[in-house]
């Protein structure tokens, strides 16, 4: 009986100790999810909304070609950026581990990754503009080199602008979990494979990324839902030539269409938890980071 005692003690324990943050999110994430959710079930005439139960804020989103359209743009962009700061990630992870043996000096080069992150998000991204303009600095370059004859418009407000503004911002959030899963792995382990006669790529492909895609999943869900969540950089970087899911949304708050952004909204989360459950399928982060 005591040992019982005991057990329902230490667990109404464990219960008392994670209340405060379960609460806590509850009040934060919760409940504004709920209500986000009942919005989206709502109706409006642009000025006034009705608490009457529809569903034509989600048939008018996925019936609308431009909506749909929008939803492939952005999966589009957050897999062009996924895929590209995966390999940065991984290379600048690769050489700080196998190639920086000094320990202070690792963590040294990691924190100059971090210095472009000690101003704003915004002036880092519009800094890019006078960089790539037609009359920037890259252009005058290029045309001085004789590489081409005009300035290249392709640079600036376009797709390629806006996809480097993201590599530009979120490479970090790649490489600092490459980093501390590659940074576990056992040099024994290396020298091992090597006595054993296999090849660089052998050891990378069949080693070092497996033993690395912790890191790797956890980078992809960060850098993926910052991705999939933003508009500033879409309206920016493209001047206005290109859109997301979430410019949408908030022309059709500014318009006073709350519904239809909620609507929007609660399918872009579900969108996101596929895209994270998927990533979660491949890699057990619960068990890697267990070990």
């Amino acid at each position: 009986m005591s040992s019982r005692s005991n057990s329902a003690g230490g667990r109404f324990s464990s219960y008392l100790q994670v209340a405060p943050m379960a609460l806590l999110m509850f009040t934060l994430v919760g409940i504004p999810l709920v209500i986000v959710v009942l919005l989206s079930f709502w109706q409006t005439d642009g000025i006034t909304i009705y608490r009457e139960f529809t569903w034509s804020n989600y048939a008018s989103v996925l019936n609308s070609p431009v909506t749909l359209a929008l939803f492939i743009k952005t999966i589009k962009f957050a897999l062009i950026t996924l895929i590209i700061t995966t390999i940065i990630g991984f290379t600048c992870s690769y050489f700080l581990v196998f190639y920086v043996r000094n320990l202070k000096l690792q963590i040294g080069l990691l924190l100059v990754c971090t210095i472009p992150f000690w101003t704003s998000d915004v002036i880092r991204m519009v800094s890019w503009i006078p960089f790539l303009g037609r009359e920037g600095i890259f252009n005058s370059i290029l045309m001085r080199l004789g590489l081409i004859s005009h300035p290249l418009s392709v640079l600036l407000y376009s797709d390629f602008s806006v996809v480097l503004a993201y590599v530009y911002l979120f490479t970090l959030f790649m490489i600092v979990p490459i980093f501390n899963s590659m940074s576990k792995i056992n040099p024994n382990i290396i020298e091992a494979a090597r006595d054993a006669g296999a090849s660089k790529w052998m050891i990378l492909t069949n080693l070092i990324v497996p033993l690395c895609k912790t890191g790797i999943a956890l980078g992809s869900i960060f850098v993926v839902t910052l991705v999939m969540g933003d508009f500033f950089v879409v309206n920016v970087m493209s001047g206005g030539q290109s859109a997301s899911v979430v410019s949408a949304m908030k022309n059709n708050i500014d318009q006073l269409y709350y519904p239809q952004a909620a609507a929007m909204a609660i399918l872009l989360v579900v969108l996101v938890l596929l895209l994270v459950t998927a990533i979660l399928r491949v890699v057990d982060i619960r068990r890697e980071l267990a070990r």
